[in-house]
């Protein structure tokens, strides 16, 4: 194996979502050459995957400095500030522009499959800091390649890995055969396929979070335009209904994202969406109508539905580092330093201590876990959290330690803060293997153009099976 000095190789980075790329630039600003690998067939797959949600923070909180200052001289035009964008703006706008900046840094349909030291499994301690790392990679066309990296930093974040809907953390019995009905992502009801399944259908939303707000938000407002009588939800959450609920309002220094609770608050209010509490599913059986139903582990049973929207957070995909060594909080599956910060059993204000490369360093040096995936199975990631984890990460491979740790992250309050257990099933607050949350963006669904009306007349007026 012919492997060249340290010193010359790259750094790889998994991911070129928000924080990969954002990474990228940062090692480029210090002089030191990434390679992005990104197992979709585009620089920000995960967002495109959810390009019709607004996030919650504006173009101000979602761009990266040193990305920007790498756009600059191609002529780009920073968004206006004070916008909220959707993830498909986020991509158009400023996503895909650095990627095509950065040129063949980044490739595509390149999935990493395993990282380790060249010629040391785990096990081996001998001259083990020495050795440069090795990353299996397989191609969209079949090709296997191995690479050699100096440093790697995962930011492959978790939208490809979201938590089921049993409320053991493991997949109902039942929830595999019931696929074709069940979805782990917020529908797009402008496209009219996505929307006649459930227009005038009973839908169950499972979640606590932004996603399941915005999911009931959009349910409510499908049931008040003229095709969408009879259109319910059901909204399921594994515990009771409090004053933090529906998040902080008025009091969230996040306007737009306070904005969410106070809309899944209003559907339930008006009729559009009955909550059931303490329910943990169990299994998903159907009934000889063909209909979902949903059982709980304390035996209740709830009325058939229709559909299944499962938004009860994501995890990492930890697959692939199984040969390095890793310090991962137990509960979390987050960065032993960085989970008491984030631990959801312990706080919720959303106040996040500034953090970077020491509290995302591992045993195996050289090794970071950075973006939503360094939160493990913790909510509320930001971008701007991210953003300022690779500057720091960025800095500290480049030996400048004092910048490194000079790091400084002021994150907007949720409104709503509590001690353990307030987020008995923490849901990330975001959509985007992330970064941001999101917020229903303004579909005007009751102003369906003519043509796309007649298309919806085949629906059923009164529901679906379950209706």
């Amino acid at each position: 194996m012919n492997v060249p000095p340290t010193a010359e190789l790259p750094v790889v980075v998994i991911g070129a979502g928000p924080v990969g790329l954002a990474a990228a630039a940062n090692l480029l600003d210090r002089g030191i050459e990434p390679l992005v690998l990104e197992a979709g067939p585009a620089a920000g797959a995960a967002v495109r995957e959810w390009s019709h949600l607004l996030l919650f923070s504006t173009w101000s909180e979602v761009t990266d400095p040193a990305a920007e200052k790498l756009l600059a001289p191609t002529g780009w035009t920073r968004p206006d500030p004070a916008i909220y964008p959707s993830g498909g703006d986020w991509v158009e706008q400023y996503l895909q522009p650095l990627a095509d900046v950065l040129d063949d840094r980044v490739r595509t349909g390149a999935r990493v499959t395993g990282v380790s030291r060249v010629g040391r499994d785990r096990i081996v301690d001998a001259d083990r800091e020495a050795q440069p790392f090795v990353v299996h990679v397989a191609y969209a066309d079949g090709r296997e390649e191995r690479l050699f990296a100096r440093a790697v930093i995962d930011a492959s974040g978790t939208w490809t890995t979201p938590s089921p809907a049993g409320g053991s953390g493991l997949p109902a019995l039942g929830e595999r055969a019931a696929a074709d009905r069940v979805t782990y992502r917020v529908p797009d009801l402008k496209d009219q396929s996505v929307r006649a399944r459930y227009a005038g259908k009973r839908t169950a939303v499972i979640g606590s979070g932004a996603s399941a707000f915005t999911a009931l938000a959009y349910l409510a407002d499908l049931a008040k335009a003229d095709d969408g009588a009879g259109t319910k939800a059901v909204w399921i959450l594994r515990r009771g209904i409090s004053g933090s609920t529906f998040g902080g309002g008025t009091a969230d220094q996040l306007p737009a994202r306070g904005a969410l609770g106070l809309a899944a608050k209003a559907a339930v209010d008006d009729g559009h969406a009955d909550a059931v509490t303490g329910f943990r599913a169990d299994a998903i059986e159907r009934d000889g109508d063909g209909c979902l139903v949903l059982v709980a582990e304390d035996g209740r049973r709830l009325e058939p539905v229709d559909e299944v929207i499962v938004l009860t957070g994501f995890r990492p995909d930890l697959s692939f580092l199984s040969e390095i060594r890793l310090h991962l909080d137990e509960r979390l599956q987050a960065p032993a330093a960085l989970a008491s910060l984030i631990d959801p059993n312990q706080h919720s204000c959303g106040t996040v201590y500034p953090h970077g490369h020491r509290e995302l360093a591992h045993p195996e040096q050289g090794v970071y876990l950075v973006g939503m995936k360094s939160y493990g199975r913790a909510p509320t990631f930001l971008a701007m959290t991210g953003y300022e984890q690779v500057r720091s990460v960025a800095a500290a491979i480049a030996g400048d330690l004092e910048a490194a740790d000079k790091v400084e992250l002021t994150l907007p309050e949720t409104g709503v803060c509590g001690g353990a257990g307030l987020f008995d099933a923490p849901e990330a607050d975001q959509n985007g293997g992330g970064c941001c949350a999101t917020t229903p963006a303004p579909v005007q669904i009751g102003s369906t153009p003519a043509a796309e009306q007649a298309a919806d007349t085949t629906q059923p007026a009164s529901g679906g099976c379950c209706g």
